[in-house]
């Protein structure tokens, strides 16, 4: 089979791949918003390979907008393929490369109990860099929160604060691996704008009128059902171990609550191993695990075969 690159009378059998696949893969970017607006660009390489019947059996798209390219990489929305056959995968691979001029690495995420997928990755020369974890919380009550002298919770407001959450939400993340690549306001502005958005749900805490920290609500669905996803939530270096992110999480859960939300999901790394301590006792539990697996191209691997 050979790869094709998606063109205008091939897009909507590729997101329709996307669609029928989206609950096999991670799917940060194959919600229904992100594929209504995908469209053909230099920034999202896509290919498909086709079957004998002419229907599209297996794709892949990679994501190079400006915020991945500014630390090098490039994210998959989707590889994948419906033939269990490692040369399918090379094919697609092969294609993508021929796109990534100036990156350093490409990445995707794979659901930690798919062995067979990652072992083609693993095949491919693609190696395991973090592992992260899926926390859902079916309970959002909490009790009302107490914060300490001289600090303030208070609701972002757009057009306002978007350098002070970039602000804070870059300093929190800069040594957070897979992180570490700081946002922009514009990129506030979008989010905002997005159908996800909650508004409300983006808060700031301050200390004397210091933004120290940061956290956000937006609406999600796991399972079919309505959840409320938590994050990012962070806390500039030097105000951490102080209790903090803790009580962003209670009020993020309290904001849930309110809005009607029953349960509440959130990521992190497994090597973040404060926060995941944090949310293990405010009552989440692991539902999902996924490796993030790399290709870096600074060294171009070979592709062994099977």
């Amino acid at each position: 089979m050979k790869a094709e690159l998606v063109r205008d009378e091939t897009v909507a059998a590729f997101k329709e791949y996307c669609e029928k696949h989206r609950n096999e893969v991670d799917d940060s970017y194959l919600y229904e918003e992100d594929l209504d607006n995908f469209k053909i660009s230099g920034d999202y390489p896509s290919y498909i390979l086709k079957g004998r019947n002419g229907k599209v059996v297996a794709a892949a798209s990679l994501i190079m907008d400006e915020y991945h390219r500014s630390g090098g990489n490039g994210r998959f929305r989707i590889f994948h393929s419906e033939i269990e056959n490692i040369d399918c995968y090379k094919t697609l691979l092969d294609a993508i490369l021929e796109h990534t001029d100036g990156l350093e690495r490409i990445f995707i995420f794979i659901p930690a109990e798919n062995e067979k997928t990652r072992k083609f990755f693993e095949g491919l020369g693609f190696c395991a860099d973090r592992y992260a974890y899926m926390l859902l919380r079916d309970d959002t009550a909490v009790p009302d929160i107490p914060l300490p002298d001289d600090y303030a919770l208070k609701p972002f407001i757009p057009g306002q604060d978007e350098g002070v959450w970039c602000a804070v939400r870059n300093a929190g993340f800069a040594k957070l691996k897979g992180s570490q690549m700081p946002i922009t306001p514009q990129m506030i502005v979008q989010m905002t704008q997005e159908n996800d958005y909650l508004e409300g749900g983006m808060m700031i805490l301050t200390h004397k009128n210091k933004p120290v920290g940061i956290v956000r609500g937006a609406s999600d669905e796991y399972e079919g059902e309505k959840v409320m996803c938590i994050g990012p939530l962070a806390v500039v270096p030097e105000y951490q171990g102080k209790g903090l992110g803790r009580i962003l999480l209670k009020a993020s859960l309290r904001f849930a609550c309110e809005r009607g939300f029953k349960s509440t999901v959130l990521s992190v790394n497994a090597d973040n191993e404060r926060a995941l301590a944090l949310y293990l006792d405010e009552g989440y539990k692991v539902k999902h695990s996924v490796v993030c697996y790399q290709y870096l191209l600074t060294r171009r691997q070979s592709s062994p075969q099977f």
